[in-house]
């Protein structure tokens, strides 16, 4: 290999140290590709440190809370309009234009409430867990049942003290349950 110092060839383990720029390349990339492949992996390390972000990720949970809670006002919205009776009574003297237009004004409104439900929710608790786990330097289930707890205590604070505690308890149990039943963890580290 070119680039290694000859004088360290007979040492076990010698691991080759290239200068910037000047590294092997990836089979199938040549020389006059190198700069490209160069920048793309700079803008991979980029994408890779905002992932690793407290702000990207609580951004992106309470976007997916926000699109989970209006999924789920949309499917609840089909079964309020069963009874025939009550929506004869609501919708009297309306054109099929008119019936149309207020129950999609209706949906539209449920789905935007329960989705800012949701989305304040998810992001809580993510933004939470992720400043839990940046301070800890560990990925365990104490990040997650910490943050449920700490999570459903805000989240429960306007219904006073005792409420707050019963809430915070209640998340971190639902967060433990969650994470031990569904999320693969990785083994801990044996330092």
């Amino acid at each position: 290999m070119a680039g290694i110092n000859p004088q360290t060839n007979h040492l076990p383990g010698r691991v080759p140290i290239f200068a910037k720029g000047k590294g092997p390349l990836p089979p199938g990339i040549s020389e006059e590709e190198r700069p490209m492949y160069e920048q793309q992996k700079q803008w991979e390390g980029y994408a890779a440190m905002a992932m690793e972000s407290c702000a990207v990720k609580t951004v992106l949970a309470g976007g997916a809370g926000f699109g989970i809670g209006a999924f789920f006002s949309l499917m609840s919205a089909s079964f309020a309009y069963e009874d025939p009776y009550l929506r004869a009574q609501t919708q009297a003297g309306m054109n099929t234009t008119q019936k149309a237009g207020q129950i999609f004004k209706e949906m539209g409104r449920g789905m935007w409430t329960s989705g800012k439900g949701f989305g304040k929710v998810g992001a809580l608790f993510a933004g939470i867990e992720c400043v839990i786990e940046s301070y800890r330097g560990k990925n365990d289930i104490y990040n997650s049942v910490s943050a449920g707890f700490v999570a459903g205590g805000v989240l429960a604070r306007n219904s006073g003290p005792k409420a707050a505690f019963g809430g915070g308890l209640a998340f971190a149990a639902f967060s433990a349950a969650i994470d031990l039943l569904f999320l693969r963890r990785e083994p801990a580290d044996e330092d």
